[in-house]
């Protein structure tokens, strides 16, 4: 059986004019990478210049180190140095999309950087935890209100 491999991709990364190079993440579903738009600032080091859609523990300005796997020389393999930065993901079902120029404009007033995936999904920047701990308790409020669904990029 050949695996098909999906890429997400970043149309507008948040850090693009410090941009210099793109490397993959793989993500737990098989054949499955994310595309982070990066700055080289070592031979396999890359801090990263854009808000992870999919892949979870890597955020914003986090620098982090790649390893070759298979016919790929450029892949996620660990986190070198924490930026202190949060990721959050939104979520609107399609009967939410009313609330999503709302929220993300709600959001930008908070000061978050924002990106689009597609038109269901929007990542956020949290620049440090006092900052998270704001936008947490907005998407909590438009969760209740049932206005979309959302969750952190931490697994622990």
């Amino acid at each position: 059986m050949t695996v098909t491999e999906k890429f997400s991709t970043h149309a507008e990364p948040v850090w693009r004019d410090r941009t210099d190079f793109i490397i993959h993440a793989p993500l737990p579903e098989v054949g499955r990478f994310e595309q982070l738009w990066t700055r080289r600032v070592g031979e396999n080091q890359f801090e990263i210049c854009c808000i992870p859609f999919f892949l979870y523990d890597v955020a914003l300005g986090d620098i982090v180190e790649t390893t070759p796997q298979g016919t790929r020389e450029y892949l996620v393999s660990r986190v070198l140095k924490r930026s202190g930065r949060y990721v959050f993901r939104v979520y609107f079902k399609r009967s939410q999309y009313r609330y999503r120029e709302e929220t993300f404009e709600a959001l930008r007033d908070l000061g978050a950087l924002l990106e689009w995936s597609s038109r269901s999904w929007l990542a956020i920047d949290a620049r440090d935890h006092v900052h998270a701990q704001e936008i947490a308790d907005y998407l909590h409020g438009q969760e209740q209100a049932k206005r979309s669904i959302y969750e952190t990029g931490k697994t622990a």
